[in-house]
């Protein structure tokens, strides 16, 4: 088991399940974080505020996600769509994880102990 601080997670534009081997000092064995939900708008007054509404929930979302990946030295990202690219460029806009490595990769729906297992398994622990 490498003393790296990991973290991987499944996400899409609803829920992020987040696992990781380390807390805020040290790095031990991979377990899971609580599933990160995502705001979702419902029915506003034009397009353009919905579209503005939209973006700031992601933004939102985007950062609950951040927050457990703090102190992260390498992220796996999976998921179905387009939303894991989207949130590889939101942390490499932000300045403390513009150098964090981040390998994306795509997936179906998976079950929590289904994300716990790919993530041990694609860092080899």
């Amino acid at each position: 088991m490498s003393d790296k601080k990991l973290a991987g997670l499944w996400m899409d534009t609803e829920k992020a399940i987040v696992v990781k081997n380390h807390d805020a000092q040290n790095a031990f064995k991979f377990f899971l974080c609580s599933p990160v939900k995502a705001e979702i708008q419902h029915g506003n007054s034009s397009e353009n505020a919905g579209n503005n509404a939209e973006r700031t929930n992601r933004i939102k979302y985007f950062k609950e996600i951040e927050h457990l990946l703090t102190n992260s030295q390498e992220v796996y990202v999976t998921g179905p769509g387009t939303v894991q690219e989207e949130f590889k460029k939101y942390l490499h806009d932000t300045a403390q994880f513009k150098d964090l490595k981040i390998t994306l990769d795509t997936s179906q729906q998976m079950s929590e102990e289904q994300v716990l297992e790919k993530v041990k398994e694609h860092f080899n622990a």
